[in-house]
């Protein structure tokens, strides 16, 4: 599963959480500027979380089909839950609602800001919920990266130690080379001097011949 989806699911299921804990508590409150206020922020997350939605949308499409699937299936449920956020919103907004809730509330001894009804708790749990399970994902994607993390050091070290070992296999061949070029110029040498030698016996013997020769010739004549 593509790890920018994973992040905007993890951001997604936070602020669905924080937006029913507000909306309980907003439903509680009577009219005046601080339940304004506890609306306007629920109002931004709302937008917030739309925003979130529609880039999960465009990445589980940009996905392989096998991710893709999971991820649209995964959108369809954050979808719903952000209708259930927006209906639940609209109905703690409403004038007519929130007193007669909260003396509902107040006459079954659940007085407290942080009682929620059945259908929320039953709402929050989901969103922690998928909260616990995005996390466990996170974690579990932290894991094979870092162990994907470690497998690319080690075949980092191991290219460094070929590389080192071709540097210096390199730097023999070179040296080899310029022996075999020394070689190569000493053998150039003896052979130019063996051939110089050649012909300087070559002459010696010419002009010894020569001189037997002559000197043949010379007790022939007396």
């Amino acid at each position: 599963m593509s790890d920018v989806f994973e992040g905007y699911e993890r951001q997604y299921c936070e602020l669905s959480t924080n937006l029913t804990r507000k909306s309980n508590s907003a439903s509680l409150l009577p009219h005046g500027d601080d339940k304004k206020g506890k609306l306007g922020e629920i109002k931004s997350g709302i937008d917030e979380a739309d925003v979130l939605i529609r880039k999960m949308d465009l990445e589980a499409r940009s996905l392989q089909p096998s991710a893709k699937a999971t991820c649209l299936a995964k959108l369809r449920e954050y979808k719903s839950d952000l209708n259930q956020l927006k209906k639940e919103f609209k109905r703690v907004s409403s004038p007519d609602v929130n007193q007669s809730a909260r003396e509902e509330l107040m006459e079954s001894g659940m007085a407290d800001p942080h009682s929620v009804s059945a259908d929320q708790r039953e709402r929050l749990a989901m969103s922690v919920e998928r909260l616990d399970q995005s996390s466990d994902r996170i974690r579990e994607s932290r894991r094979t990266m870092m162990e994907t993390e470690e497998l690319g050091v080690s075949i980092l070290q191991d290219l460094s130690q070929q590389r080192q070992t071709l540097l210096h296999s390199h730097t023999k061949l070179h040296g080899v080379d310029e022996a075999i070029d020394k070689s190569k110029k000493v053998l150039t040498a003896m052979s130019r001097r063996m051939t110089r030698n050649k012909w300087i016996v070559t002459s010696v013997i010419i002009a010894l011949i020569l001189a037997i020769i002559l000197i043949i010739s010379f007790k022939l004549s007396h």
